[in-house]
């Protein structure tokens, strides 16, 4: 059944909570720019990989392992995993914007964390499952690089919305293998993203911060 406690995870890892997720691509800005994807099929092989092999299951670990505490040292392993200024600003910004919202909703004083680590933190007391909050998490991850791709390359609405119904299943795999991984299982092998991260610090014209 639906919980009070799954709803609070919906409204906090929507994309449409109020950190400025919007103003960050992580890198796909740069991709787009330089030619590396050009429709819809390019952007889910991006994003997939991303999910698979990137930001989205290393950020993912790091919310399990920040729901069971010890946010302080895991903070610094995020910052420390950050292939680029603008991955490291990114973080920053969003964990702090993220931090007030819930300041502002809980009235409780909350420590100023990289997103991934404050998010585990504000999930500690809520009664769900670490694989459903990572999915959740990831969902909102993959649509927001899904709004880029519509905005920037363009493609259409429904294109974009087919290319997150088709990422449904890798979600859902990851979630649940990032449930229950060891901290040290975090790894990164996109090369190309990390390049384009670093690319867009250099970018003449951009839309998006990052």
């Amino acid at each position: 059944m639906i919980s009070p406690d799954y709803l609070r995870a919906v409204q906090y890892l929507s994309p449409a909570f109020p950190i400025g997720g919007f103003a960050y691509s992580q890198g796909l800005e740069s991709a787009i720019s330089a030619g590396l994807v050009t429709d819809a099929a390019s952007l889910q092989d991006w994003i997939s990989s991303q999910l698979l092999q990137g930001s989205g299951r290393s950020d993912a670990i790091l919310i399990a392992h920040a729901r069971q505490g010890d946010s302080a040292d895991l903070a610094d392993l995020a910052y420390a995993l950050a292939p680029s200024r603008e991955r490291d600003l990114e973080m920053r910004e969003m964990g702090r914007a993220f931090g007030a919202q819930i300041s502002a909703l809980t009235g409780a004083e909350f420590p100023t964390l990289p997103l991934p680590v404050a998010i585990g933190h504000a999930m500690q007391g809520l009664n769900l499952p670490t694989a459903d909050i990572l999915a959740l998490f990831l969902q909102g991850f993959a649509a927001q690089m899904v709004s880029v791709g519509v905005r920037f390359i363009p493609i259409g609405q429904s294109a974009g919305q087919a290319v997150l119904a088709n990422l449904a299943p890798l979600i859902l795999r990851v979630a649940q293998q990032a449930a229950t991984a060891e901290i040290t299982e975090i790894s990164s092998s996109t090369i190309g993203a990390d390049i384009a991260s670093m690319a867009h610090e250099t970018l003449d014209v951009r839309i998006y911060r990052t």
